[in-house]
């Protein structure tokens, strides 16, 4: 009797939805929502703007392997993955462009850093090193996502911010297999995946700090004193970004690594989901 393994490795019995979901951010996206602190709320809200373009090279890279898959659960895995992404892309858009009218920044101009960026990668780089690229973007989300919903940084913000961001990280948590076992099951090789890894780990960040640097610089703010010492503190303190996320991310560099590997499917149960639009 042949046994069929499946070429998805999500945990039996999860199952990914698309949610449609509006959120009222006016009031919150005119100030510094995040602790009254310029620079965590130009970081967050420069990693809003990388997501637009950012989502969409998500679901080419994986949508143009869709027919080599022949696994009918990881299909349909790759469906709902596209339909998450796609309502992520459609609800930062909308999140930027508010930002952007109520503070006077150029929308174009920062989400214009990332699809740059994202030309750059299609133009250099093979396909299955496009999907390579994805499924290290996946893992970094996926660990900022665990961080969230386990209240780091966004504990104390208004509540339809906060649920913003959770909504997100939920489904990046619920999804962040899908890319990998697309990956693997197309043939994609160790080598492939770690220097893309690298590579847009660098790229990424730079993106990010230039976005926020351009906020704060907007605002006035960018050569203050607290808000040096509060970027310094965010990013390389105790708690801070990069300490946070260092022992996870290399994680990914095992050539063993599997995004399950961390079973964090407690943090969705703990998610109490926003009403729907």
């Amino acid at each position: 009797m042949t046994v069929i393994v499946s070429a998805s490795r999500m945990p039996v019995g999860m199952a990914l939805e698309v949610r449609n979901i509006e959120f009222d951010l006016n009031k919150q996206l005119s100030k510094d929502w995040l602790n009254n602190d310029p620079f965590k709320t130009a970081f967050f809200n420069a990693l809003s703007m990388s997501f637009p373009a950012g989502e969409r090279f998500f679901i080419e890279s994986v949508r143009h392997f869709r027919d080599e898959v022949k696994d009918p659960k990881l299909k349909q895995e790759i469906s709902s993955f596209i339909g998450q992404e796609g309502m992520h892309s459609r609800q930062h858009r909308k999140y930027n462009q508010m930002l952007s009218d109520l503070r006077g920044y150029s929308q174009e101009k920062m989400e214009g850093r990332t699809e740059k960026l994202i030309r750059l990668g299609q133009k250099k780089m093979s396909r299955k090193a496009q999907l390579a690229a994805t499924c290290g973007v996946e893992h970094l989300t996926a660990i900022l996502a665990d961080k969230i919903l386990n209240g780091w940084m966004l504990s104390d913000v208004d509540s339809q911010m906060r649920s913003l961001w959770q909504w997100h990280s939920a489904e990046e948590l619920e999804h962040k297999s899908v890319a990998f076992d697309v990956y693997i099951d197309v043939g994609g090789d160790y080598k492939s995946r770690k220097l893309t890894m690298r590579l847009f780990t660098v790229n990424f960040l730079l993106d990010l700090l230039a976005n926020t640097a351009y906020m704060l610089r907007k605002d006035k703010k960018l050569w203050k004193w607290s808000t040096l010492k509060s970027g310094f503190d965010f990013l390389c303190g105790k708690r801070g970004v990069l300490r946070e996320m260092r022992s996870d991310y290399l994680k990914y560099f095992d050539p063993d690594f599997h995004p399950w590997d961390d079973d964090n499917r407690h943090l969705l149960e703990n998610w109490q989901v926003p009403n729907a639009a």
